[in-house]
């Protein structure tokens, strides 16, 4: 049996690729050839730590590509991760050596897999060098790239680069890097699907609101990527002071004012449509899907939700979204992915990243994501959360009657809870609803959508003095 330390890891064997792709890094050993392998934390950053852990424990610079498909050529060894790597430079461990690829044959690896997992890396690596068929940072070479352009980008500004960054985040179409500079640190992503909706929302975001969103420095339409310029500070998710989350409620609300006058300009850049209307729409299909997802429960607890159930929640949902239809609050920008990770806060004020999940719809929903976030970190402290809602509010006091807005708030939970599991689509996807993970997670929020609607009409407006 697996301790907890070990399922708290897992290990990944690295194919690294240097000079083209036409060298792979090797371990020898009386048995064969070995592939470095590293043992690294579950469920943070996978290029991040792959790349660390290759620099502590090989003394090889590296970048990730790719994660190849495993598991139909692993047989017995499933459980073993791959991942596809290009070397930097040419320093490396003397336990490990460079070896020409094409002199490779099955029989030279202690392991047959791991021949198998080269020789399909090295084949998906180099056959799309033209037409990018895998994704552009699936390339050799790539970063050599970007660096090139980063540079030709930051030169005019005065600056140039100092040669460190760090790689978070890597796939054939997906990236995201931080390069050091002489001066302000630059950081670099580009998205895929299914978050391709991130590129032009962040550019429209940028021009409309450079206030709130990093400054963009350039993009590059083919990667679906942008550079932007860091923004000094500290993520919400490191600060439990209080003029920070105070800070962060009280420039979501002066944002979303803003924002008003430009919801058809946002949902044309792919913002996502969750006004009333929209929403309304999505009910009975959303809960239809549910049913099956339910039906298809095998594990009990917790309970499973009846069709009664089912059936009054849908009552419930419908009547919120009439009643806040009736307060006539103008939509506004939100954020379904609100999380204290995506707000930097500073002194001089507070910028809002990551907005694959923006949307226009009510607007209050992103203070009840940011309110729930603050529970989860601080735990329940009614004080906090009212100089929170009084930061938030004040603004839209401008705009809304305090009665409107106590209304809104006390209708917020549910319809959060309904546009967050409705709004991202995960119900739609039949390949997501077949994974396990998934469809548990929908019928947790769907659980949660329960007990949001058996208190929705015994909870007190909020006051917003």
């Amino acid at each position: 049996m697996k301790s907890l330390q070990q399922l708290d890891r897992e290990v990944y064997r690295a194919v690294v690729l240097g000079a083209n792709g036409k060298e792979l890094l090797v371990v020898a050993n009386d048995r064969g050839l070995l592939l470095p392998c590293v043992d690294i934390p579950r469920d943070q950053r996978l290029a991040e730590s792959l790349t660390r852990a290759m620099k502590t424990d090989w003394s090889c610079e590296t970048i990730c590509l790719f994660t190849p498909d495993a598991p139909s050529w692993a047989g017995r060894t499933s459980e073993v991760r791959y991942q596809v790597m290009e070397c930097s430079d040419k320093t490396h461990d003397p336990r490990t050596k460079w070896v020409l690829v094409s002199s490779l044959l099955p029989n030279d690896f202690a392991n047959v897999a791991d021949y198998a997992a080269v020789f399909q890396s090295v084949v998906e690596c180099l056959a799309h060098v033209g037409g990018e068929a895998l994704g552009p940072f699936a390339r050799i070479g790539w970063l050599e790239q970007l660096q090139e352009w980063v540079e030709e980008v930051v030169t005019p500004l005065g600056f140039h680069l100092s040669g460190s960054f760090r790689q978070l985040n890597a796939s054939p179409c997906f990236s995201l890097i931080r390069f050091a500079t002489n001066g302000p640190a630059v950081w670099f992503k580009a998205v895929g699907e299914p978050n391709l909706r991130e590129f032009p929302i962040t550019l429209t975001m940028a021009e409309l609101f450079p206030k709130y969103v990093p400054s963009i420095l350039d993009s590059r339409t083919a990667w679906n990527g942008w550079l932007a310029q860091e923004v000094e500070g500290i993520s919400l998710a490191e600060t439990l002071a209080l003029q920070d989350w105070r800070r962060a409620a009280s420039a979501l609300a002066e944002m979303q004012i803003e924002s008003i006058a430009h919801g058809p300009r946002l949902r044309q850049c792919g913002a996502r449509d969750l006004r009333i209307a929209a929403l309304s729409n999505l009910l009975d299909p959303f809960l239809d899907a549910i049913g099956h997802l339910v039906a298809q429960q095998m594990k009990v607890p917790p309970q499973v939700l009846t069709g009664k159930e089912l059936l009054s929640v849908g009552e419930q949902i419908l009547d919120a979204l009439s009643s806040f239809l009736d307060l006539g609050i103008p939509d506004g920008l939100g954020h379904l992915d609100l999380n204290p990770g995506n707000i930097i806060v500073s002194t001089d004020g507070c910028a809002f990243l990551d907005w694959a999940e923006g949307y226009v719809g009510p607007p209050f929903l992103s203070f009840q994501y940011l309110l729930e976030h603050a529970r989860r970190m601080v735990g329940a402290d009614a004080c906090f959360e009212d100089q929170l809602t009084a930061l938030y509010t004040r603004p839209w006091r401008e705009v809304l009657s305090a009665d409107h807005i106590a209304e809104a708030l006390r209708l917020a939970p549910i319809l959060a809870v309904f546009a967050y599991a409705a709004g991202t689509g995960l119900w739609a996807n039949p390949d997501g609803v077949r994974d396990q993970k998934t469809a548990g997670f929908l019928r947790s929020l769907t659980r949660r959508l329960t007990r949001e609607a058996s208190l929705v009409m015994s909870r007190s407006p909020r006051c917003v003095c």
